[in-house]
């Protein structure tokens, strides 16, 4: 059960959560995107959002900043957390508007704004799930894209609603995080998104 929760962990990792909206929208959007507008979005932001952050985790693993892939500590959380806010921002300023899709535009602007407010809950001393937050935003975005296409994608839907409380589990099981913070995690997760929806649904 231990070897299964952690492999959730892993797979529903918050590094993925840009990508996988990316991804998700193409796949669900009925609007004609060429090859081309869909490489020059997915590829520039698996760059931003996976391959660079990986590096600067092995980095400041190296520095001893960080200990893990999860950082259990607050004070481990801070430097990702300000690196992965400035590669969203890059994503949101250079890469989306040479290709503008407001449905992306406006998802990663949550994914921002979430970020910002689990860094600020940070300087409070308070530490929240990334896991739920990510996966919260993932969620809130595929329902209202199901909404603004009128198309029925309820597998979709349930399937990462499962994923949800399998996440939620994995990080209470491996101890992560308490209920609270699980809470408040896929709270902020779901609200930034939902104060974008007035931009684009």
């Amino acid at each position: 059960m231990r070897g299964f929760l952690k492999a959730i962990s892993y797979i529903f990792h918050p590094l993925f959560i840009p990508l996988a909206g990316t991804v998700v929208y193409f796949m669900v959007t009925p609007k004609y995107s060429p090859l081309e507008l869909q490489s020059g979005n997915i590829l520039p932001i698996f760059i931003l959002t996976i391959i660079i952050p990986i590096i600067f985790f092995l980095i400041l693993k190296n520095l001893g900043v960080v200990n893990s892939i999860f950082m259990s500590s607050p004070k481990e959380r801070k430097y990702p957390l300000y690196i992965s806010i400035a590669l969203l921002l890059m994503v949101v300023m250079k890469v989306i508007p040479n290709n503008y899709i407001p449905e992306l535009y406006f998802y990663f602007v949550g994914l921002v704004l979430a970020a910002l407010a689990a860094l600020i809950l940070l300087f409070l001393n308070f530490k929240i799930s990334v896991h739920l937050i990510g996966i919260g935003s993932l969620l809130v975005f595929l329902v209202s894209l199901s909404i603004h296409f009128e198309k029925n994608i309820t597998i979709a839907i349930g399937l990462i609603t499962l994923a949800t409380g399998l996440v939620a589990t994995s990080r209470l099981y491996l101890r992560a995080h308490n209920k609270i913070e699980i809470l408040i995690g896929f709270l902020i997760g779901s609200i930034s998104q939902l104060l974008t929806l007035k931009f684009w649904l």
